[in-house]
């Protein structure tokens, strides 16, 4: 891990606990998955760090750019309506409430188990699951979370 994506985790980190993620280091590794360590379009202008898409009923500015989906086993490239937050602790803040209000609906069971996870490789797993079209995305989130957390042995 190099010193600037450390960095962006600690930021990232800091921002998540301060908007009451569960597990704030978990939830920095997806957001450094996600948003390409802080470099995509999408995190360095609209401050999204997980690909949020716009809710039906918008609190923040929208922002419509393309993306790549997995779907029927094959990538694909569509536009999407994206939210545009004034900064990181929104962003984690407005995740954790997209999570608890999705979580007690029929096909979000996964993001209830993430929620009431024991653990953060749990709660990956379990929001990975549903989350993103991306199949080995927990994978990824997990090995970026592992070289954060785990001392480097000298």
């Amino acid at each position: 891990m190099t010193d600037q994506q450390k960095e962006f985790l600690d930021r990232a980190t800091l921002a998540a606990r301060s908007a009451g993620h569960i597990f704030p280091e978990a939830a920095a590794c997806e957001a450094a998955l996600e948003s390409a360590w802080g470099k995509s379009g999408l995190a360095t202008v609209d401050n999204n760090l997980f690909g949020m898409k716009q809710h039906q009923h918008p609190i923040y500015s929208t922002a419509n750019l393309p993306t790549k989906e997995f779907e029927n086993g094959e990538w694909i490239t569509v536009v999407a309506h994206w939210i545009n937050y004034p900064g990181w602790p929104q962003c984690f803040a407005d995740r954790m409430a997209t999570l608890k209000r999705l979580a007690p609906a029929q096909g979000f069971e996964h993001y209830a188990a993430a929620l009431a996870a024991p653990d953060a490789e749990t709660y990956v797993r379990e929001v990975s699951a549903k989350w993103s079209t991306d199949p080995n995305r927990a994978e990824k989130v997990l090995a970026i979370y592992n070289a954060y957390v785990t001392p480097v042995q000298a």
